[in-house]
């Protein structure tokens, strides 16, 4: 790691000047702080209120025809999660535990379909991974994160059939907030973290946030590390009582392992030989980003809105694996070099009109997104890792996309009924290279709508029903034949179509969300991931195979915020994904590595009174059921319990205030059972524990 860009993240903390945080109700003597809540995503707890996620107006989440789950800040702190996939792990119909222990990726699954490279948003954004070079994004500097379940193309455009995953990043309060933490883990962790928000000057136009992490760590994998170096600086302006704009920006640095997978020895048995080389697996991933909110509101009610981000990806990937030669193995090694570009901007204006009974809110825009990728890549080498390592990589391979998209979105409410009616319009252009850099160009072109209505009996329950649909280019190749490398193309747009039934609850006189929906998604012309042969596919160990799906199940979640100081989130998900087209032998088969149960319940208690008071206690629960290992259905993976545990402390209890402790502990009973995905097998990450210090001031 680089032990020199650490250094200077920690003294621009120690040295910043001390500025401090807004405030829910946690009392800390001089200092009360609130669960970070905006315009963007209203939280109260574990709670979400309303927010733009669906919309992009400011909605009560209750009024939403659509499900949607919400991860706070007040969840974020009491988990203490190290990954987006661990963030989501109590969250209802998603799926993080595909691969096991990989922190390379955030490979998350929603109702069953993949939506790790269209289905990851940042404040709106679509972030546009390539093959390997996917943006890092770690959970300290998240605000909140938001799951829309299903086709939400229609506002967002490119993005899959079951749904996306945005995240909220952390911007400047106008009020000031300081913490400084310090953690200390299991696998020799060391973390600071920093982050520092309030106004500047005493005008209250201006405020700022400044965010960062240095992590040295490493993993149960022999020299697979985990470190990391972080800054986000943003701040906002109040250009004038109408006019505002907030500036985004990120850069870091990590490195982990280059390999986190374990020796098959054969079918459906993942072995305890870790394949990877400890000498050489660094993958570095370096990435920027940075951009603006920009809001102005007009004379005549309309507010215009422009969101607008330039990113950049740089991966260094090392890499190697062994193979059965005689009575013992082989070791080969490859060095994979990945380049991603992306430029998004958005640009929608938001009016409110009546036409007899009904009140309308109605969006209009239109967003532009160029993205582009570069890979580098000579093949593996069986000679030595310095001998891999000395030759320089030829170009591979690469894709550049522009994509322009039109949309309107009408909002009608009248007494107790709520109707939303959304359309738009997408144009993908794309240029795929070969290893010449010989260029094929594809386009597509396709329309993507909703249409859902919801009625409220009272304020506490609201039923609603949708049909919404999605269209998203694939990314990368095709292969019609997984045993041949030279069958590779340019995928046809999958598209996708649901239907969605639903309730939400509120239990009355509580602050609590309970929703439950029935949802039948099929997707058409989709990709899955198929397991080959890494010697005959210059390393890749797994490539894109074209698979119509169908998507059935329902889902059913809980968030509670009782007056005794109990938070609690809970979820059950029942889902069926079947193979409507695929590879030979799979047709009317489930999906590998999707279970039809999974359930999970989460629960975080601080006593508000009695000796034990300034204390939390928090423990949880995950189920994964059984799942089939191949899309062939030839074997299953075994259903899996995972717990989880915390403690915290206050210490303003005994008169220093703002300064607490806290200790985490993931996988309580050391689970490191196998689980295969696509006919390959690999294990979950055993028990791992934290304990931090935090100082808010």
């Amino acid at each position: 790691m680089q032990i020199s860009r650490i250094a200077l993240v920690a003294a621009l903390a120690a040295s910043h000047p001390a500025y401090a945080q807004e405030a829910d109700t946690l009392d800390l003597g001089t200092l009360t702080l609130e669960a970070e809540s905006d315009a963007t995503l209203l939280q109260n707890g574990y709670v979400a209120e309303s927010g733009r996620q669906a919309t992009r107006v400011d909605t009560p989440i209750r009024d939403i025809p659509q499900a949607i789950s919400t991860v706070g800040q007040d969840q974020i702190e009491d988990q203490e999660p190290r990954t987006l996939l661990d963030a989501l792990g109590y969250t209802s119909g998603t799926n993080v535990t595909n691969f096991g222990f990989d922190s390379r990726y955030d490979a998350v699954y929603l109702r069953g379909f993949s939506a790790y490279y269209d289905g990851l948003f940042r404040d709106g954004l679509r972030q546009v991974n390539g093959p390997s070079a996917w943006f890092q994004n770690h959970p300290y500097t998240f605000e909140g994160v938001s799951v829309l379940k299903g086709p939400s193309s229609s506002m967002y455009g490119v993005s899959g059939a079951g749904g996306l995953v945005n995240i909220i990043s952390k911007r400047p309060k106008d009020e000031a907030y300081n913490e400084l933490k310090l953690t200390f883990g299991t696998d020799s962790r060391k973390e600071l973290a920093f982050d520092f928000t309030g106004p500047v000057g005493t005008d209250g136009r201006l405020s700022y946030r400044l965010t960062g992490v240095a992590r040295d760590a490493d993993t149960p994998l022999p020299g697979y590390s985990d470190d990391l170096a972080l800054l986000a600086p943003s701040f906002t302006y109040q250009l004038t009582d109408r006019t505002k704009i907030t500036v985004l920006t990120e850069y870091s640095e990590s490195t982990r392992g280059g390999t986190a997978s374990y020796y098959n020895p054969s079918q459906g048995e993942a072995s305890d030989i870790y394949v990877g080389d400890p000498e050489y697996n660094d993958f570095v991933n370096e990435q920027w980003r940075v951009g603006y909110e920009l809001e102005h509101e007009m004379d005549n009610g309309v507010t215009l809105r422009q969101n607008l981000r330039y990113s950049k990806v740089d991966a260094d990937l090392e890499f190697s694996g062994i193979y059965a030669a005689g009575t013992g193995f082989g070791r080969y090694w490859g060095h994979y070099l990945e380049n991603s570009e992306n430029f998004s901007v958005d640009t929608y204006a938001e009016g409110h009109f009546s036409t007899g009974a009904f009140d309308h809110t109605v969006v209009a825009g239109f967003d532009y997104t160029q993205s582009s990728y570069d890979a580098y890549y000579g093949g593996v080498g069986y000679v030595s890792a310095a001998d891999t390592d000395a030759v320089d990589q030829p170009y591979s391979n690469g894709q550049e996309m522009y994509q322009y998209g039109v949309y309107v979105h009408d909002q009608l409410s009248s007494g107790p009924w709520t109707m939303f009616l959304s359309g738009r319009y997408d144009w993908v252009d794309m240029t795929t290279f070969d290893a010449n850099q010989n260029g094929t160009d594809t386009s597509h072109n396709g329309f993507s709508g909703r249409v859902g209505l919801s009625y409220a009996f009272n304020t506490d329950l609201s039923v609603y029903a949708n049909v919404s649909s999605s269209f998203v280019p694939t990314t990368g190749l095709v292969y019609d034949d997984s045993t041949d490398p030279n069958s590779g193309r340019s995928a046809e747009p999958t598209r996708g179509l649901q239907k969605e039934v639903g309730v939400k609850y509120q239990l009355p006189g509580t602050e609590s969300l309970i929703t439950a929906s029935l949802f039948d998604i099929r997707q058409e012309d989709g990709v899955v991931f198929q397991t080959v042969d890494p010697a005959t596919f210059n390393g890749l160990n797994q490539v894109q195979v074209p698979y119509d799906l169908r998507s059935r199940g329902l889902e059913i979640e809980g968030q509670f915020n009782f007056a005794n100081g109990l938070r609690v989130t809970s979820a059950y998900t029942y889902l069926d994904m079947e193979i409507e087209a695929g590879s030979t032998g799979t047709v009317g088969n489930q999906l590998s590595a999707t279970p039809h149960h999974t359930a999970s319940i989460w629960g975080f208690y601080e006593p508000q009174s009695g000796a034990f008071k300034g204390f939390g206690f928090g423990a949880g629960l995950r189920y994964v059921g059984e799942s089939y290992g191949d899309d062939a259905n030839t074997y299953k993976n075994d259903a899996e319990v995972f717990a989880d545990l915390s403690m915290s402390y206050d210490f303003g209890e005994v008169g220093y205030d703002g300064l607490s402790a806290q200790i985490n502990v993931k996988n309580v009973f050391d689970n490191t059972d196998q689980t295969c995905s696509a006919d390959y097998c690999y294990r979950y990450e055993g028990r791992t524990a934290t304990a931090s210090v935090s100082y808010r001031f």
